[in-house]
């Protein structure tokens, strides 16, 4: 699949090479349903194209009827001679080749919607797929309309290409052999010269179009990102009065694109207005032609409005063809994004024949890891440790140690570049991901939510979890009493990350999701340290009671949540500087002795300043009393 995908992304230059790439999904290997529709529709086209051929022959007829210069007897029965029969027939014809391209249409929906919905599935896939690393540098909003357009894209390709490129191509050497055998070759080669004129013409505007659109789409995709972050961060907008400029920076993007889009649509006038001038002078030759062939006596007149009616015939394919190859050249434009993001590289990926991780003990080993997110950077330098089966290590340490590196490693969002990360004696590079990923539960520090219900969000750990035992991890996590007595209940929603939620209620919910994963292994990546102290030691209580018994990596900045932890490695400068137990690293008298001391005194500083607010509202209060 990844062969494909390169080979698409490497063609949206060429519109031939990225149909045929395309042709799978049209042509599913899958869906003998859809083939089958393919084939109808392709049959349908044909047909109605033999019929559309013989509208202007009952044009003809029926003028020459009229005019009495039908000559055709011996050849069809008399009664069906008559100019009335020939217009009702010249009128039945149209209506039935209009049903046939209805009826083609209808069926081929299903394919290119089918088309359209199997690309985009492969394109959500794929972001799943890629690492971290791309995720944090790219932007959400500019992503989401990238694949929104890029599906547009494509059905507009998968339609225009056999609804309309083939019945052109179709009707185009139709007419070309009855001009030949009725009209000669003078007719033939007026109507190629004027058809290679106009293609050629369609194709060199169209290409100038193209930069336009890239630069709208750019424009579109700059305002889309700007707006969705402005508006996922409402509540920083507001803190610090920046509407105006989040309106102007807004603004701005919108300025670039309206500029686009407006040459966009002149652009657009005068390719129509040249392909219309090319198609009046051909038809202006073309009709001379077979007037003076009139006058002469070689042609009647049903011929010359014959001639008139398949030239006028032929206009609507032949605008087709610009539509369609402008259509498909703007829909490789929208796509070509949509396929570099399919031709990124996972950083990440199972080895082949990687087997699932067989978890016995559930013990944790970092054995000398290096590791850089950048080579000029370090960020561990040669790390080891061990986290036995169902005890707790802390890792704690200044910021920027590399404290959550190491949970990210463990989980495997990045591999190391040297040493390995095992879990019962297996190199995490070994196994499966997905098997990975099962075994490891994770509290973070920042838990966003998706919008949707308390329910949804806590299921998201397990989501064959029954009722009985999403309740049950409630009550675990000690959320399950707040939870029913809102009005809703569990089935109250979240809001936008969770935002209507507070801090400690959403680390409630995030501990409960994990608790119903149930999962051998523990990773609390700060999962406190952005809660108040009252809300940190209720929070903390239950952390205590998920990891009892469990594998337990802890990676804190606040002490006082580790002093229980079975060993403490402190960290600095991405090397294990110190080890040991709360006990004994405070006997070391060493960096975290220091580390210790500066936040019991932060935390004795807070509580006094607390207890003298406290104090100054009783006084308040007292004052107050004997005036009242």
């Amino acid at each position: 699949m990844a062969d494909r995908r390169k080979t698409v992304a490497a063609d949206t230059s060429n519109p031939l090479a990225t149909i045929v790439n395309l042709w799978p999904y049209m042509w599913p290997a899958d869906r003998p349903d859809l083939k089958a529709r393919v084939v109808w529709a392709t049959l349908l086209l044909l047909a109605a194209k033999f019929v559309l051929i013989g509208v202007p022959y009952f044009f003809k007829w029926a003028t020459d009827a009229l005019n009495g210069k039908l000559d055709m007897a011996g050849l069809v029965p008399a009664f069906l001679l008559g100019a009335v029969v020939l217009v009702i027939a010249y009128n039945l014809t149209r209506i039935i080749q209009l049903g046939l391209n209805q009826l083609r249409d209808a069926l081929f929906a299903s394919v290119g919607q089918h088309a359209v919905r199997q690309l985009a599935y492969k394109t959500f896939v794929h972001m799943h797929q890629l690492s971290l690393r791309f995720h944090l540098e790219r932007k959400t909003g500019g992503l989401s309309r990238i694949i929104e357009r890029g599906t547009k894209g494509i059905e507009t390709i998968v339609r225009f290409t056999i609804l309309n490129s083939v019945p052109t191509l179709v009707e185009f050497l139709l007419t070309a052999v009855i001009f030949w055998l009725s009209y000669g070759f003078a007719y033939v080669a007026v109507t190629a010269v004027t058809v290679a004129a106009y293609i050629w013409f369609t194709i060199r505007a169209s290409d100038w179009r193209i930069a336009i659109r890239r630069s709208m789409n750019a424009s579109d995709t700059d305002a889309n990102t700007k707006a969705i972050d402005s508006l996922l961060n409402f509540e920083t907008v507001k803190y610090f009065g920046n509407e105006d400029m989040e309106a102007s920076r807004f603004d701005a993007s919108m300025a670039r694109y309206e500029k686009a889009a407006t040459q966009v649509w002149t652009s657009l006038g005068w390719l129509n207005f040249g392909q219309g001038l090319i198609f009046g002078a051909g038809t202006t030759v073309m009709m001379v032609m077979s007037a003076l062939a009139v006058q002469r006596g070689t042609q009647t007149i049903g011929d010359f409005v014959f001639v008139n009616a398949l030239l006028i015939q032929l206009s609507v394919p032949l605008n087709f063809i610009g539509f369609v190859y402008r259509e498909i050249r703007q829909g490789l434009t929208d796509i070509e994004q949509m396929f570099d993001l399919l031709e990124v590289d996972a950083e990440v990926v199972d080895q082949p024949g990687a087997a699932p991780l067989a978890v016995r003990d559930a013990s944790i080993a970092f054995r000398d890891v290096h590791f850089a997110y950048d080579p000029e950077r370090p960020i561990l330098k040669g790390i080891s440790f061990v986290v036995p089966a169902g005890k707790t290590v802390a890792i704690v340490g200044p910021s920027g140690a590399g404290k959550s590196t190491i949970s990210r490693l463990l989980y495997r969002f990045y591999d190391v570049q040297q040493g390995s990360v095992e879990i019962d004696g297996q190199d995490v590079r070994d196994v499966t991901q997905k098997s990975l990923r099962a075994t490891i539960g994770m509290v973070p520090q920042d838990t966003v939510l998706f919008n949707d219900t308390i329910a949804y969000n806590i299921r998201y750990g397990r989501l064959s979890a029954t009722e009985e035992e999403m309740l049950a991890a409630a009550d675990i996590a000690q959320i399950g009493h707040f939870i029913t007595s809102l009005p809703d209940g569990f089935q109250t929603m979240v809001g936008e990350r969770g935002l209507k939620l507070s801090g400690g209620e959403k680390q409630r919910v995030a501990i409960a999701r994990t608790v119903l994963k149930a999962p051998p292994i523990l990773i609390l990546d700060e999962a406190t340290s952005a809660l108040d102290t009252t809300t940190e030691q209720e929070i903390q209580a239950a952390l205590e009671l998920v990891s009892k018994n469990r594998t337990t990596l802890v990676i804190a900045h606040r002490l006082s949540t580790v002093i229980n932890a079975d060993e403490i490695i402190v960290l600095r400068h991405g090397e294990i500087a110190e080890r040991g137990t709360h006990a004994g690293l405070l006997d070391q008298n060493g960096l975290y002795a220091s580390m210790w001391n500066r936040q019991r005194e932060a935390t004795q500083a807070e509580e006094h300043l607390r207890q003298v607010r406290e104090s100054d509202e009783e006084g308040v209060v007292v004052r107050k009393t004997p005036a009242v």
